[in-house]
């Protein structure tokens, strides 16, 4: 979902009780128009779609930043000054992630034929859509063989480095996982999407878990910290790979989304649209190693739904069907 600046914070209040006039009325007001990053994104629609893996070069450019941020350092062993190098170079403040843009915008990338207002989200009421309504989806990549929104590269980034920097002002675990869970709840979560995103969480924790991985040694298991300080100078010492944090859950069909009960009803019903795609496909609509997956974010405030998922609502449709 996008991230608004603390300037717009009433704008969104509003757009949680707006119609579709108010809205545009208010995003114009806001200067949000122009705005690339939507709500939800969309990984039902044309998941057998062939599309190129955009590792490498998301890879490369997180890489490069690493690198450039620390030839130019001389700051010794401030992490939360380096962190802070380090999204400026990547995230920064604005209306989308640096690197969030890159994946929409780079020809180098790859992404499923989706258009701004026509995807699995189509025919879904207003009351149930609200912001999606007017801001449509965003765009649908491949990152360590994983489809997932270009939105979770901010979430990577801006709030992994919120959850990171709650961390070294004291905050504890469970305070730190709290602050996710109260977001996608409230203002930038369920409040106006009618949707709890868990693939979002899950992309904050792993960001989290990034910023950590900088200076910490088996963050990622068996491999070192990513930085180390020398003096007042920083070496990279590995690489960065992006398959060391995303997996399904980053997937948004594959982990759904937890919705309103009026939202909910109306996606299965959309996603029975898929089901021919799911009969050729199977393998391609499950979760790999959903129990390793399920351990490892039991902390952070998921809210399963099952319910919204291809295989339970095609092979409860199938079922019927066979029984009549």
């Amino acid at each position: 979902k996008a991230r608004f600046a603390p300037a717009s914070l009433n704008v969104l209040g509003l757009v949680a009780i707006a119609g579709v006039a108010g809205i545009a009325a208010i995003a114009g007001v806001a200067g949000i128009e122009g705005i690339a990053a939507a709500y939800e994104t969309d990984q039902y629609s044309n998941r057998l779609f062939p599309v190129a893996d955009a590792q490498p070069t998301l890879q490369r450019v997180v890489n490069d930043a690493l690198i450039q941020v620390a030839a130019g350092w001389r700051g010794g062993a401030d992490r939360y000054g380096f962190t802070l190098a380090v999204f400026n170079e990547l995230g920064g403040l604005h209306w989308v992630d640096r690197i969030e843009r890159l994946a929409i915008e780079s020809p180098e990338i790859e992404h499923l034929p989706q258009f701004r207002h026509h995807s699995i989200y189509d025919g879904l009421p207003f009351t149930a859509r609200r912001v999606n309504f007017v801001f449509g989806v965003g765009r649908t990549i491949k990152l360590a063989g994983v489809l997932t929104g270009s939105d979770k590269l901010g979430h990577f980034f801006s709030q992994g480095k919120k959850y990171y920097f709650s961390r070294l002002a004291g905050w504890r675990e469970e305070h730190i996982l709290g602050r996710g869970k109260f977001n996608e709840r409230w203002l930038f979560g369920q409040l106006t999407t009618s949707v709890y995103s868990n693939a979002d969480l899950v992309a904050n924790y792993e960001g989290y878990l990034f910023y950590r991985s900088l200076y910490e040694d088996g963050i990622v298991p068996g491999k070192p910290a990513i930085v180390r300080f020398q003096g007042d100078r920083a070496v990279v010492a590995r690489p960065f790979s992006w398959s060391d944090h995303v997996n399904d859950y980053w997937d948004e069909a594959l982990h759904p989304s937890h919705m309103s009960r009026e939202l909910a009803k109306s996606m299965q019903q959309a996603i029975l649209g898929v089901c021919a795609d799911y009969a050729i496909a199977p393998e391609l609509f499950r979760v790999r190693d959903e129990a390793a997956l399920r351990e490892r974010y039991a902390a952070i405030g998921l809210k399963p739904a099952a319910e919204n998922s291809v295989p339970v609502v095609c092979g409860s449709a199938a079922a019927a069907s066979a029984g009549r």
